[in-house]
C-alpha cells in the first residue's frame, strides 16, 4: 500500500515538473519572437530615417549660414568677357610718303617754314556721338606728339564723345568746311582768322575739338559779330546745357590743361571755345 502512494506522489511530481517544462518552454518562445518583433520595427525605422529624413535648420543656423550643407545651391556665372588693351592703337609714326603725299598742296603747302621732320602723324581711338569706337588720325608736332597720344587716351578711356578726328585735307585743307562738319583736327599750314600772322596750328602746336558746337567768336571793332564755323550760331550762348561744350574745369579741359595746354575759352576778348594749344618747353 505504501508503495502505491509513493509511486502515485512521484508521478504526479513527474507530471507537475513536465508541465512547468512545456510552460516555461512556451514563454520562451513568446519572448523570443516578441524581441524579434520589435528589433524588426526598430530596422524598419532606422532604415525609414535614412532615406527619408531631412534636417530642418533653425534661424540660428540660416542667419549665420551653417552648416554648409544648407547653403543655397550656387547658380553658374556667365563667362567673364575679357577687356581688351588698347594702348597699342595709340601711337605715332614720323610722316611717311604716302601721308606725304595726302598733305601736300593742301595742310603742308609749298613753300611751309616748318620743317616735315617736325611732324608726327598719330593714330588714335575715339568714342563718337553714336557711342561706338571710331579710329581718328592727327598731326602734330614731335614736340606734343606724346602728350596729345596721353589725351586722347584718357578721354577715351572716360568715353568723352568726339564726333569726328580726321586730317584737314581731307576738307581740302579748307578750316571752314572741317568745322562745320564738327571734325577735330590739329596741323594746318594756316594764318589766324582775319589775319596775316600764322597759328599755331601751322606749327603743329594747336588742336580744336567739337568745333561745331564750341565756336570761335568774338565782336569785331564795328560791333558786327565774328563766328567760325558759319553755322555754329546756336552754339555761342554758352549758358544752355549742352553736353558737347567744352567749358572750364569741365573733364575735356581738365585733362587738356593738366598736360600743360590752354584754352581758347579763356581768353579775354575773343572766345576760341574748341582750341587748345601749347608751346614747347
Amino acid at each position: 500500500m505504501a508503495r502505491k502512494y509513493i509511486s502515485i506522489f512521484f508521478l504526479t511530481l513527474l507530471a507537475g515538473i513536465l508541465i512547468f517544462c512545456v510552460y516555461m518552454m512556451i514563454q520562451l518562445y513568446k519572448d523570443k519572437e516578441a524581441s524579434e518583433q520589435q528589433e524588426s520595427v526598430l530596422q524598419k525605422t532606422d532604415t525609414a530615417d535614412t532615406v527619408t529624413s531631412v534636417p530642418v535648420p533653425t534661424k540660428a543656423a540660416v542667419k549665420e549660414n551653417i552648416p554648409d550643407f544648407l547653403s543655397p545651391t550656387p547658380t553658374v556665372s556667365p563667362t567673364p568677357v575679357p577687356v581688351r588693351d588698347y594702348s597699342a592703337e595709340f601711337y605715332m609714326t614720323r610722316i611717311s610718303e604716302e601721308i606725304l603725299a595726302r598733305i601736300s598742296g593742301k595742310s603742308y603747302p609749298e613753300g611751309a617754314s616748318i620743317s616735315i621732320d617736325d611732324l608726327r602723324w598719330c593714330h588714335v581711338l575715339h568714342y563718337g556721338f553714336d557711342g561706338e569706337i571710331h579710329e581718328g588720325e592727327l598731326i602734330v608736332n614731335k614736340e606734343i606728339a606724346h602728350d596729345i597720344l596721353e589725351i586722347f587716351r584718357e578721354l577715351f578711356d572716360i568715353k568723352y564723345e568726339i564726333e569726328k578726328i580726321r586730317l584737314i585735307d581731307e576738307y581740302n585743307a579748307e578750316d571752314e568746311a572741317s568745322m562745320e562738319d564738327n571734325n577735330s583736327s590739329a596741323f594746318c599750314y594756316r594764318t589766324i582768322a582775319e589775319s596775316t600772322t600764322l597759328s599755331n596750328h601751322a606749327k603743329g602746336l594747336a588742336i580744336d575739338i567739337n568745333p561745331l558746337y564750341n565756336p570761335y567768336v568774338y565782336t569785331r571793332k564795328d560791333g558786327s559779330l565774328f563766328l567760325q564755323p558759319e553755322n555754329a550760331g546756336e552754339y555761342v550762348d554758352r549758358d544752355r546745357e549742352d553736353s558737347r561744350y567744352i567749358r572750364k574745369d569741365d573733364v575735356c579741359y581738365n585733362i587738356f590743361i593738366a598736360h600743360g595746354f590752354t584754352w581758347g575759352g579763356d581768353w579775354s576778348s575773343k572766345k576760341d571755345y574748341q582750341h587748345f594749344e601749347k608751346e614747347p618747353d
